[in-house]
């Protein structure tokens, strides 16, 4: 059984970057969390020392980090508050261990089925996920509103001139409206709340689809539906860089 946290005044061992900063703001305080994909537990460290969390779970499935995070957990003495386990997902969490959760440093997609692999009833007491996407924000963000899990924070974090999207959800209503496809792959909060990196965000947007109409309109066998389609994606973003 773990300690509080209240008996283990210890210094902060390291600093995070901006990205792992962002996303510790985000989640709630005296949370029972899992943090996964931990990698070197950086978060978990974090989030303890600071107070944040009272208990963390770190799961890593891959042998280099999984060690990586078991030495410094161990240097930091912090064991009785830190628990790292060796998995896949969410499989070495039980039901009813953790209220909240962290999944970093993934592709959109490999979240999204991270979650929907989640063990019987792992879900069912979690009331907080904080979620950063590498890639695919978009099939990420249609996941969460087609499983009763609508965003209720979006953030944008610059770290060393890369631009990193965040993303809050709570359970909600699975009758929850999901918006159209410019709006999941943007960011709908992002745009709503009209976001001080919004312009930063629609301008790398803008140039993945200006790279992926070049390459359809030199293909030899150029398919018109996805031109259109492509077409039709810059269009609206534009209009929507028009508007900041």
């Amino acid at each position: 059984m773990w300690a509080s946290r209240k008996a283990c005044p210890l210094e902060l061992t390291g600093v995070l970057g901006a990205r792992l900063r962002k996303i510790a703001g985000l989640v709630p305080s005296d949370s029972r969390l899992a943090d996964i994909g931990t990698d070197h537990a950086l978060l978990p460290l974090y989030l303890v020392q600071k107070g944040i969390c009272p208990q963390v779970i770190g799961v890593e499935k891959a042998p280099g980090p999984l060690q990586a995070a078991l030495r410094a957990v161990s240097k930091s003495g912090l064991e009785r508050y830190i628990d790292v386990r060796e998995g896949d997902g969410l499989e070495p969490i039980a039901p009813g261990e953790v209220n909240a959760v962290v999944i970093a440093g993934m592709g959109g997609q490999t979240i999204a089925n991270v979650l929907e692999r989640a063990p019987q009833g792992v879900l069912i007491g979690v009331r907080s996920l904080v979620l950063q996407p590498m890639n695919r924000g978009a099939a990420l963000r249609e996941w969460l509103y087609g499983h009763g899990w609508p965003p209720v924070g979006e953030e944008l974090v610059d770290e060393s001139g890369r631009l990193y999207e965040i993303i809050a959800a709570k359970p909600g209503q699975r009758e929850a409206v999901t918006p159209d496809e410019i709006l999941l792959e943007v960011g709908p909060l992002l745009w709503e709340n009209r976001h001080p990196l919004l312009a930063n965000h629609l301008a790398e947007l803008i140039q993945k689809y200006e790279r992926m109409y070049e390459g359809i309109v030199r293909a030899s066998a150029c398919d018109p539906c996805k031109r259109a389609e492509i077409e039709a994606r810059l269009h609206s973003l534009k209009e929507m860089m028009k508007c900041l």
